[in-house]
């Protein structure tokens, strides 16, 4: 292979697993400078994003371990035991967001933020001396995203001391910058929850949910080209129970679970037009589950169904009248911050 035109194996290689890539670059010096261009990451990044390539990473006290999915039953395959690369105690990490084969993790014992590649085990921290990429539970919010360029950013919300403050990681420059963020002074209340980032053509959507039976919900904005936020109305649910909305990116167009209720769930499914939203579906409703099961759902959708799915494996699955998808797309429950899933690309934390 190593007389073939370079473009031929350029070709070839941009259509193997992530893993594949990573032992390739060891042949020679010319295919290790091939294999670490942008443009040979970014090709192989999208021809990775196939249900073939995508994995559930679980993490409880004891171990840390990788999962592949089974389409045929939708259920979890055979574990592999992960290690983790950087410092942790008793694996007390959590998972804020997640792009292309990078996670966005928050290691519990220091509040610090990490960009990791699972897949090639790099990680890159992204803390400073002056606590910037410092993470707090139940205050912040963080959302991953890549611009036009294929730089990979992270957007962190902090709400410190009665005012939020807003900043983006640029992966390229290793840089923190502090951007403007207007929002209104009720949402500083720590009963305001925010949910992760979901990018969706070229926005992060952030749902912002007041916890009481009532509240306040609306859907934050942030425009990643202008970088700048705006505020936009939650779909018309009942406010009869607690509420909440789970996001996830479905092709390219951003829909809401919105879950109300209390001790039974009532769940439908709404898509975003123009800043609008369309309710494409109800779904029956959930029979009630302990809150302790709650904290350990992931949402995921595939196949024109729905599969709530736990640690454990599928609970139950709700029939929808949807075209089939060639993917899973997950949409992670509040609590969901144990489990990813991820596609297995090169795509690196660092420059």
């Amino acid at each position: 292979m190593v007389d073939l035109p370079i473009e031929t194996i350029f070709e070839i290689l941009t259509r193997v697993p992530a893993k594949v890539v990573g032992r390739s670059r060891s042949v020679c010096k010319e295919w290790y400078a091939l294999l670490s261009t942008r443009d040979f990451i970014r090709v192989h990044c999208s021809r990775s994003l196939v249900s073939s390539n995508q994995r559930v990473l679980l993490i409880n006290d004891l171990t840390c371990s990788v999962h592949p999915i089974i389409f045929q039953s939708y259920d979890y395959g055979p574990r592999s035991i992960v290690t983790l690369p950087f410092d942790h105690q008793n694996n007390d990490v959590s998972i804020l967001s997640h792009l292309n084969g990078l996670l966005c993790v928050c290691l519990n014992h220091t509040n610090e933020l990490l960009l990791w590649n699972p897949t090639t085990t790099a990680f890159k921290r992204l803390s400073t001396p002056d606590s910037l990429g410092i993470y707090i539970n139940n205050l912040d919010a963080v959302g991953l995203y890549a611009d036009d360029a294929d730089d990979y950013k992270v957007l962190h919300i902090k709400r410190r001391c009665g005012v939020y403050e807003s900043y983006v990681y640029y992966r390229e420059l290793n840089f923190w910058r502090n951007i403007p963020f207007l929002t209104r002074q009720e949402y500083l209340s720590p009963n305001f929850y925010w949910s992760p980032g979901t990018f969706c053509g070229g926005t992060l959507y952030f749902t912002l949910c007041e916890c009481w039976v009532g509240g306040t919900n609306v859907v934050i904005c942030f425009d990643i080209n202008s970088e700048q936020f705006k505020e936009i109305s939650f779909p018309p649910v009942p406010s009869t129970g607690f509420v909440q909305g789970v996001l996830v990116n479905v092709k390219n167009e951003l829909h809401m679970f919105a879950t109300t209720g209390w001790f039974e769930i009532t769940i439908d499914l709404w898509t975003l037009k123009e800043d609008y939203w369309i309710k494409v579906l109800s779904c029956p409703p959930i029979p009630p589950i302990s809150l302790s099961l709650w904290g350990d759902i992931t949402h995921y959708v595939t196949n024109g169904n729905w599969f709530v799915m736990t640690k454990l494996g599928k609970l139950f699955t709700i029939e929808m009248d949807t075209k089939p998808f060639e993917i899973l797309y997950p949409v992670t429950w509040f609590c969901g911050y144990k489990g990813a899933v991820f596609v297995e690309t090169v795509v690196s934390p660092s420059i």
